[in-house]
Formats: structure tokens, C-alpha cells, sequence
């Protein structure tokens, strides 16, 4: 979908994937049939599995799931020229390390300069041209500035900022509140309980957000409330489909459906990191017990409306 977005921007794109025949089946057809079916790829975008066709790029976007881009960053690192911008586009928290993405990137790609994407944008109506609006954020305003200009379009607006850090936070926060509002959706709780829980749900986002450093600014903006919003009532979220699957009864271990859903890995390290800033996350913490088979659905309910009353 970035690809199809760079390319309305008048960009030369390199598409590259790690499966060499999902790569030689996209010339032909011009389509990505795994994951854009319909989205036909126009001529300035050139699919490949060779990674030296990196060599000469302005700039990578990063479009791979949280917990492989260390291992997808170090794959291409030695055809990345040095001084490229890198942007990371995934939102999450790495397991183990508890890195967050443009972390990951830096740390597999040393000496090219990293920035994040962020923001409410379901591939679906980015591949389709739709009308969307995200967050680029960098360190330095001024790249973050000028890779936005260079993605812009009529269908596709970017926001720069320079609290990288909100805006990964935000972005991988969400992830994990959307399960919990699937979860309401699933078990028929009413779209009242679901605006509750996005309410708290922010409330908890943007308090783990500050104690590590973020702007407060930075999560009422398209990367935090936006996102937030977005993935909370909609079943094209995986994270909300997920949640609404295990609302339903489904087991932890067949809720996915066989699709990738960020907040599953990132709920426990969000937790432990809030947990460590003592920063109070009770939605955050139950979604984490849940996909632990640690509660139950009905306990989570429970758990939370029976949390002592106290001034909002």
C-alpha cells in the first residue's frame, strides 16, 4: 500500500519482498495477490527479491511486522547505501528487548538516519487511493519535513513531527487497547461500553506515554487518538478482529485466524514497560493476562468494572 502511495507521489519504487516467487509473480500480473489483490501496481513500481536493487534509494520504507524487522533490516543492510533514511513503518514493541521500532532500525542499520510512520491508515483504502493522513516523525524535523514532502500526495497526507518517540508509542499502545474494545464488540457489551473503554484506553496511552518522555500534544494527534479511533471500530483492524473473536469465545490459539496482529506481542511488553514507570494500564494489563490464558474474557470484564471508583 506505501508503495502504490509513494508511486501517486511520483516516486520510482522498489518494491522489495524476501519470497522470490510471490516477487516474480507481480510483474506479470501487476497485482500483489497475497495481500492488495485488487490494487493494480502501476509502472513506476518494480517488484524484486534481489536486495542490491536497494543500492540507490533516496530512502527505504520499512513495511515489515514489528517482530521481524531486525531480522528483515540486517537482511538488506549490507545493500543500503550509508546516510539513507530509514523509515520504520511497523508499530510495536520488540519482545525480549523491548525496543521500539525505529530502536530496532538504528540498531541493524548503524549510520543511516531513522524516522517512524505512524498513523490511522488501513492498507486497503491507502492501496486504493482513499483519502488518508499520517504522522512522519524523525529526530531531526527537518528529514522528517523533507520525507514527508517526498510521500505526499493528493490521496495522501503526511504530517511531520519530531517526537519520534510519541509517535511510536502511540502507535504501538493502540494495537493493544484495539483488542480490548474487540473483545467488548465480540461479547455484545454495546457501543457505550466501547466508547468507554477508548476513552480510558487513551487515558492510559497517553499517561504511559509521558512518563517515557513523549509530548502530550503528540498523542491527541493522528498518531495516538487518530489510530486509536480507528482501530477500535473497525474489523478490518486485526488487532479489534482478534479481540472480537476471543469476545466470542474463540481460544487464544485460533482467535487470529492465521493473521498478524501486532498487539498479541505487544501487549505483555507494553505492561512489563508500564509496569517499570509505574504507570497504571488496568485495560493494558488484562489484555496481556488474557492472551497469557492467565483470565478469562468474563474475569476481564469483572476485573475492570469492579476497579474502585475514582475521579476521572
Amino acid at each position: 500500500a506505501l508503495a502504490l502511495a509513494a508511486a501517486r507521489a511520483g516516486r520510482e519504487v522498489v518494491l522489495w519482498g524476501r519470497d522470490p516467487a510471490q516477487m516474480r509473480a507481480m510483474p506479470a500480473s501487476r497485482r500483489n495477490a497475497r495481500y492488495l489483490p485488487d490494487a493494480e501496481l502501476p509502472p513506476s513500481i518494480r517488484p524484486t527479491a534481489d536486495a542490491a536493487a536497494l543500492a540507490d534509494a533516496d530512502f527505504v520504507l520499512m513495511v515489515t511486522p514489528a517482530q521481524s524487522l531486525r531480522a528483515v533490516a540486517a537482511s538488506v543492510a549490507g545493500a543500503l547505501a550509508a546516510g539513507v533514511p530509514v523509515v520504520a513503518c511497523a508499530k510495536g514493541i520488540e519482545r525480549g528487548t523491548g525496543a521500539l521500532m525505529s530502536d530496532v532500525a538504528a540498531q541493524a542499520l548503524p549510520g543511516r538516519p531513522v524516522a517512524a510512520l505512524s498513523g490511522p491508515s488501513f492498507a486497503q483504502d491507502v492501496g486504493a487511493g482513499l483519502p488518508t493522513a499520517v504522522t512522519l516523525a524523525a529526530e531531526d524535523e527537518g528529514l522528517a519535513r523533507d520525507l514527508a514532502g517526498a510521500l505526499g500526495s493528493a490521496s495522501f497526507r503526511l504530517y511531520h513531527a519530531s517526537d519520534l518517540l510519541g509517535v511510536e508509542l502511540g502507535g504501538a499502545a493502540k494495537n493493544v487497547l484495539a483488542i480490548a474494545c474487540g473483545v467488548t464488540q465480540g461479547r455484545g457489551l454495546g457501543a457505550s461500553a466501547n466508547a468507554a473503554l477508548i476513552a480510558r484506553g487513551f487515558a492510559e496511552m497517553a499517561r504511559f506515554a509521558r512518563a517515557y518522555g513523549a509530548r502530550a500534544e503528540t498523542l491527541m494527534g493522528l498518531s495516538g487518538l487518530g489510530d486509536l479511533v480507528l482501530t477500535c471500530n473497525s474489523t478490518q483492524s486485526r488487532n479489534f478482529s482478534l479481540g472480537v473473536a476471543l469476545g466470542q469465545g474463540e481460544s487464544v490459539a485460533t482467535a487470529d485466524h492465521g493473521k498478524l496482529a501486532e498487539g498479541a506481542a505487544t501487549a505483555p511488553v507494553l505492561a512489563e514497560k508500564a509496569r517499570a514507570r509505574g504507570v497504571e494500564m488496568p485495560i493494558a494489563e488484562a489484555v496481556a493476562a488474557l492472551l497469557a490464558g492467565r483470565i478469562d474474557v468474563a474475569r476481564v470484564i469483572e476485573g475492570l468494572m469492579g476497579r474502585p471508583q475514582k475521579a476521572e
